[in-house]
């Protein structure tokens, strides 16, 4: 149990971010994750990230103090540069690796292999640059910025909704209709481990999708988020009947019939303003080789 008191100076805080200089958490990612798992309390009452901390306010944390290690690069992180210049890169992340450093996973990452290209932003030490992520295996484009300037700038458009993250998921069954949108909040279920709608400390979410191609037992979907929630899209799909192919957490084993050995959900369009020109980005990913393979063979059912 780690335990803190607000100080004077840290008067109206952001309680992840104080979390984050609590001596023993040591970054944002730790403290986010922390209150995800509701796992701290404040005064003894579970708070969101966003509550603002007092002086006087005592804030518990139910873990174990964790200690810091610096990043190191690694050249043998597997990922492709589609795009870059001064200020930003985009990255197409292959299915099998982890974004940034997290308990439990502290090297091997993304964030470890882009150290060597200049990386840079954000007032976590454990990811800099890195303005979004995307589940470990699930592939496709996020950017990273080179600057603390860039990074400042994308974070204002994804909070302004002015960066198109798209995907494409196959997806168990046919929805009612052709297009729509999903609308729950999602937060963490503490029994299970996962995400779930309405779970601890849920925060609203939206999530859009366009059905691209009607299959005998599945359905391709064109998917765009509305918000970034942790496993937004898999959880949500899941929650209107329609879960994606080959997912661990979300979808029975029984219900795989494709060959994939993880979900079907590939980001594979990022659109976004230019962090110092305002300049309109379109990039595009097509499907990796696993997921065209499992997508022939739906077809063919």
């Amino acid at each position: 149990m780690i335990v803190a008191t607000v100080s004077d100076a840290r008067r109206g805080a952001r309680l992840d971010r104080f979390l984050a200089g609590v001596e023993g958490i040591g970054s944002r990612t730790t403290a986010e994750r922390l209150l995800a798992e509701g796992l701290v309390t404040v005064d003894g009452t579970p708070r969101h990230k966003s509550f603002r901390v007092l002086p006087g306010m005592v804030v518990s944390i139910d873990a174990e103090p964790v200690t810091p290690v610096a990043l190191q690069a690694d050249d043998t992180v597997p990922y492709a540069i589609v795009y870059s210049d001064d200020d930003l890169i985009v990255v197409d992340k292959p299915a099998g690796v982890v974004v940034h450093p997290a308990p439990g996973r502290r090297d091997g990452t993304l964030v470890h292999g882009l150290i060597a290209e200049g990386i840079a932003g954000g007032d976590d030490a454990d990811r800099p640059g890195v303005v979004h992520r995307l589940d470990r295996e699930t592939s496709g484009l996020l950017v990273v910025a080179r600057s603390a300037e860039a990074h400042a700038a994308l974070g204002r458009a994804m909070r302004a909704r002015a960066i198109t993250r798209a995907y494409v998921a196959l997806v168990h069954g046919r929805p009612a209709a052709r297009a729509g949108r999903i609308e729950a909040a999602i937060g963490r279920d503490r029994g299970r481990g996962r995400m779930v709608v309405d779970g601890v400390a849920a925060r609203p979410a939206v999530t859009h999708f366009t059905i691209a191609e009607q299959l005998t037992t599945t359905t391709l979907l064109d998917v765009e988020l509305g918000t970034g929630r942790t496993h937004q899209i898999r959880v949500h799909l899941e929650a209107i009947g329609h879960p994606v192919v080959g997912d661990p957490s979300y979808c029975p084993p029984a219900m795989d019939r494709f060959g994939v050995t993880r979900q079907f959900l590939h980001a594979g369009r990022l659109v976004l303003p230019h962090p110092r020109t305002g300049e309109e980005l379109d990039v595009r990913s097509e499907l990796p080789d696993d997921l065209l393979a499992a997508l022939e063979r739906a077809r063919r059912l």
